[in-house]
C-alpha cells in the first residue's frame, strides 16, 4: 500500500524566526519541510513551485509570487500582521492565509517597560557619563548631569488596547502610573474601559505608548500636528509599526525640544537606511532605538512556531484557524 503523500511546506525566510535554538520537530511531522533564507530582494527558487504551504514572516507574496506557486493552498504568516501578503490575489486564487497571534505578548510588554524605565531614568545619558569617563573625572560621588523623576504618579497614554496594551497598562499601574486609553476617530469601542479622545490623551500624558496595528487610519498618525499636542517633557514609545510615526517630524520635535524622548523598536523602512533622521548624532541622548526585536525572545519565537504548526495542522484537517483569508 502506497504511503500518503506528504505536504510540501517551505519556510521562505527561516532566519527571521529560528536562530538554531528552536524545536522544529512538530513542524517536521506535518510534511516535507524545506527551510530557505530568502529576503524580499530574492526571487523564489524554481524548485519550490510544488509547495502547498509556505511560511513567510516578511517575504512579500503578491500576484507574481503566487503565479510561481501553482499548487499553493495556504500561506502561514509567521507574524500577526499580514501586510506582506496580497490578500485580494490570495482570495481570487483560493489560497488561505493564516496569521499567528498572542505569541509575543510577554516579550513586547517587557520591552515596553524597559523603554518606560530607560526614558524616565534617562538611562542612555547616565551610561554615557560613565562610558565617557565624565563621572570618573567629576568632583562628587554622584553625577547628577541627567536629573530624572519617578514613574509613579505620572500618566501613561496607551494607543492600541489589545492584549499587549492591556498588559502594559496593568504593569504600569503596578508602578504607580495613571492610565489613559485612546479613542481614535471613526472607531467603535466597548463601554469599558473609558476612552479618551486622542488630542486630550496626548495633551495629558507624560508618556505615550503605541500598540495599535498599522492601517490606513493609523499610518502617519503621529505627525507634526499630533506631536504638537504633546507635552514638551513627554516621551513617545513605539512598540507597534514604524510607519505609524512620521520620523522626520519626530526628529524635528526632539531637536526643537518639543518632545523629550523617543523610544522605538521599529522604523518606517526596515532595515532602515543609515541616514534615518532619528539616527542623527545630535539626537543620541534623546532616542532609544532597538532593531525590531521586542517580539523576539526565544520563548516568543518558539511560541510563534507552535502557532504556525497549529495553523497548518488545522488546514490539513480541513479546518480554519486564525484565518484572515
Amino acid at each position: 500500500m502506497a504511503r500518503p503523500k506528504k505536504t510540501k511546506i517551505v519556510f521562505l525566510d527561516t532566519p527571521t524566526v529560528d536562530l538554531g535554538d528552536l524545536d522544529l520537530q512538530a513542524l517536521k511531522k506535518l510534511g516535507e519541510v524545506l527551510y530557505l533564507s530568502l529576503t524580499s530582494r530574492d526571487p523564489l527558487p524554481i524548485e519550490i513551485q510544488d509547495a502547498e504551504v509556505v511560511i513567510s514572516n516578511k517575504y512579500i507574496l503578491g500576484e507574481e509570487q503566487f503565479r510561481l506557486l501553482p499548487k499553493l493552498r495556504l500561506v502561514a504568516v509567521a507574524a500577526t500582521g499580514v501586510n506582506n501578503v496580497d490578500l485580494r490575489v490570495a482570495k481570487v486564487r483560493g489560497i488561505g492565509v493564516a496569521n499567528a497571534v498572542a505569541y509575543s505578548t510577554t516579550s513586547v510588554v517587557e520591552h515596553a517597560l524597559m523603554f518606560l524605565l530607560a526614558c524616565a531614568h534617562r538611562l542612555r545619558g547616565q551610561m554615557e557619563r560613565v562610558d565617557s569617563g565624565a563621572w570618573s573625572r567629576g568632583p562628587y560621588f554622584a553625577d547628577l548631569s541627567y536629573p530624572y523623576a519617578d514613574l509613579s504618579g505620572k500618566t501613561l497614554g496607551i494607543v492600541g488596547y489589545g492584549s499587549i496594551g492591556k498588559k502594559v497598562a496593568q504593569a504600569a499601574r503596578m508602578l504607580g502610573m495613571k492610565i489613559l486609553v485612546a479613542k481614535l476617530q471613526g472607531r467603535k469601542y466597548p463601554a469599558k474601559p473609558a476612552r479618551t479622545a486622542l488630542k486630550r490623551l496626548l495633551q495629558s500624558s507624560d508618556f505615550v505608548s503605541l500598540h495599535c496595528p498599522l492601517s490606513k487610519e493609523t499610518s502617519g498618525l503621529m505627525d507634526r500636528e499630533k506631536l504638537s499636542w504633546m507635552k514638551a517633557s513627554a516621551c513617545l514609545l513605539n512598540l507597534a509599526r514604524g510607519p505609524i510615526c512620521v520620523e522626520a517630524d519626530i526628529a524635528d520635535a526632539l531637536r526643537k525640544n518639543r518632545l523629550a524622548a523617543y523610544a522605538s523598536d521599529v522604523t518606517a523602512q526596515e532595515p532602515p537606511s543609515e541616514d534615518n533622521p532619528l539616527f542623527a548624532e545630535d539626537l543620541r541622548d534623546k532616542t532609544l532605538i532597538t532593531p525590531h526585536v521586542a517580539w523576539a525572545s526565544r520563548e516568543s519565537r518558539q511560541g510563534l512556531v507552535d502557532e504556525i504548526v497549529a495553523n497548518i495542522m488545522a488546514f490539513q484537517k480541513g479546518k480554519r484557524r486564525n484565518r484572515v483569508e
